[in-house]
């Protein structure tokens, strides 16, 4: 069930937000929706939308965790290099 709410916001930022809104071809309230609905989501499986993820995309998680420091430029180029010797 919808229910009205009402925000007080900057003008500017409700301007901008319309325009954006309109430039994705959505509606200002679906898209204030659609990003609370992902604040609020705990269920990492599913996107705001509802949308469950599929088990080919789930199967193709690897569950390695990469240093947060982690240069990848200097990394792929180190791999092109020992590919190439």
């Amino acid at each position: 069930m919808d229910t009205k709410l009402t925000l007080k916001l900057d003008k500017e930022v409700i301007e901008k937000a319309k325009k954006y809104a309109s430039g994705q071809k959505r509606s200002l309230s679906g898209l204030i929706e659609s990003y609370l609905k992902s604040l609020i989501n705990t269920d990492p499986t599913k996107k705001s939308d509802g949308i469950e993820i599929s088990p080919f995309v789930k199967s193709m998680q690897t569950g390695v965790k990469l240093p947060a420091d982690l240069d990848e430029k200097n990394a792929y180029r180190h791999h092109l290099s020992e590919k190439h010797k």
